[in-house]
């Protein structure tokens, strides 16, 4: 086997075994994610938050560049809502995170309780990437 190859395995070994990225951070303050992010998913490099008429986020990348984290904040920076990308590679084992954290609802959604509010967990697919978004459910 080339050194290439072997680090490129190396490497797919690495991202696979990585955590569940997509925290479900709903309703923490963009300085409380920031804390969050730098002690728990330190394999999640901040790119940039963006401010502008439209959007509010913090964006957070791996060091591979195969996921990307999004936290989307109101205009008081508390987080809304959270969108996670990644590499079509790993989205059987992104999958499988989704089963075991949150209650499955059907093909491709997933359902989370805290403290009596109701989220939900999506996973859709695009051409080469897919994303999971959580938002909080309507209240009923």
């Amino acid at each position: 086997m080339s050194m290439k190859g072997f680090l490129t395995g190396v490497v797919f070994f690495l991202v696979t075994c990585i955590p569940f990225n997509a925290q479900n951070l709903i309703g923490y303050h963009e300085k409380d994610i920031r804390g969050y992010m730098k002690q728990n998913q330190k394999n999640m490099v901040l790119q940039g938050m963006t401010f502008n008429n439209t959007y509010r986020y913090l964006k957070y990348a791996d060091r591979s560049q195969t996921q990307t984290l999004f936290f989307f904040l109101s205009a008081d920076s508390v987080c809304r809502s959270v969108r996670l990308i990644c590499d079509k590679t790993l989205k059987d084992k992104k999958v499988s995170e989704l089963n075991s954290l949150y209650k499955p609802l059907g093909n491709n959604l997933w359902e989370e309780e805290k403290n009596g509010v109701k989220y939900s967990v999506e996973l859709k697919d695009e051409d080469w990437t897919f994303n999971i978004s959580i938002t909080t459910k309507p209240a009923n």
